[in-house]
């Protein structure tokens, strides 16, 4: 899933609360309730069953009863920007968690690296080799 279609998907499913936020805001801080938490549930995105089963595993930490992911966002004196702060660290937060780790393919060392590799160590063992005291008869 894309960013676009997850932020389309997230916006239509989302539910705010808002509260009154620390932070900037001077005495408005104590009028405004401008910290937004954005609740989602992760079943209503309308996942494949083994993305569900990812961002469940991955998220484990996060979520609350087993499905439902909370975040929110206080940096702003707005509480509309708040709400953006939300749902955008919501996408990424599910981005992450939606994203396949590429499987590794087993590769041979080429022949010239082999070869470095050997030229490498015969450099370096003929350096120790001239430094052993030579004894002659």
């Amino acid at each position: 899933m894309n960013y676009d279609d997850l932020r389309l998907a997230v916006e239509s499913v989302v539910t705010f609360e808002f509260a009154r936020a620390g932070g900037p805001g001077g005495q408005n801080v104590n009028k405004v309730n401008s910290k937004a938490t954005a609740r989602i549930s992760i079943e209503s995105l309308g996942l494949a069953e083994a993305d569900l089963v990812l961002a469940r595993s991955r998220l484990a930490p996060r979520l609350v009863d087993g499905h439902l992911l909370a975040v929110s966002a206080s940096d702003t004196r707005s509480q509309l920007l708040n709400r953006e702060l939300a749902v955008e660290r919501l996408v990424t937060l599910l981005l992450a968690a939606l994203k396949r780790e590429k499987a590794r393919r087993k590769t041979a060392p080429t022949r010239a690296s082999r070869e470095r590799r050997l030229s490498s160590k015969k450099k370096a063992a003929e350096t120790k080799q001239g430094r052993r005291p030579r004894f002659e008869d």
